[in-house]
């Protein structure tokens, strides 16, 4: 059984649902959730799932082997749940091709920094675009340039709200994210 640490920064709707679906495969389990904002509400939902959860400072990520090693020890896959920080390359160095990141746009469209939650569905909105989606990708050293693992469309139209559409991507992430990273995970090798 592979064994999953979650990155998460907020309120962990796609962390809780990555880990209620791994609780009931043979494929993985979620070991760990790593999350860098203290007062999260991801924390909440650990506590309740039992999962394993660690609250980590900037220092730790970018300047120490702190995270790493915890990786080592603990992961063979990473998942990026909502989690809003760059990951450094020693750590995209030691997991090639093993950590995966959900963006609520179609990549290329409406990614890179600062591109995340409602700024994307707010640009999508702006732009008056007539459908958007998930991207389901591998995490490279640049912001949402990874390689593409999957994508899922839904049509937007005119009275389509900022919010609506937020409503909409995130039916999409729920549906999709933990059903992609377990495909992901059959088809590799190690």
């Amino acid at each position: 059984m592979k064994r999953i640490v979650v990155f998460a920064s907020g309120s962990g709707t796609n962390a809780e649902n990555i880990i209620k679906f791994f609780n009931h495969t043979k494929t993985a389990k979620v070991t760990k959730l790593l999350c860098n904002n203290e007062r999260a509400k991801v924390f909440d939902r650990c506590k309740r799932l039992n999962t394993n959860s660690l609250h980590f400072k900037k220092e730790e990520f970018f300047s120490s082997d702190f995270i790493l090693n915890i990786l080592k020890e603990e992961a063979d896959f990473i998942v990026l749940a909502g989690f809003l920080w760059k990951i450094p390359e020693k750590i995209i160095d030691a997991f090639p091709n093993k950590i995966i990141n959900i963006h609520p746009a179609l990549l290329p469209n409406y990614g890179g920094k600062g591109m995340y939650g409602m700024n994307v569905h707010r640009a999508v909105k702006e732009n008056n675009e007539p459908e958007t989606g998930i991207t389901i990708h591998y995490v490279n050293a640049n912001y949402d340039e990874g390689a593409i693992i999957f994508q899922a469309k839904t049509a937007l139209n005119d009275t389509d709200t900022p919010e609506k559409i937020a409503e909409k991507i995130h039916l999409l992430e729920q549906q999709y994210f933990p059903k992609v990273i377990e495909e992901v995970i059959l088809s590799t090798n190690g």
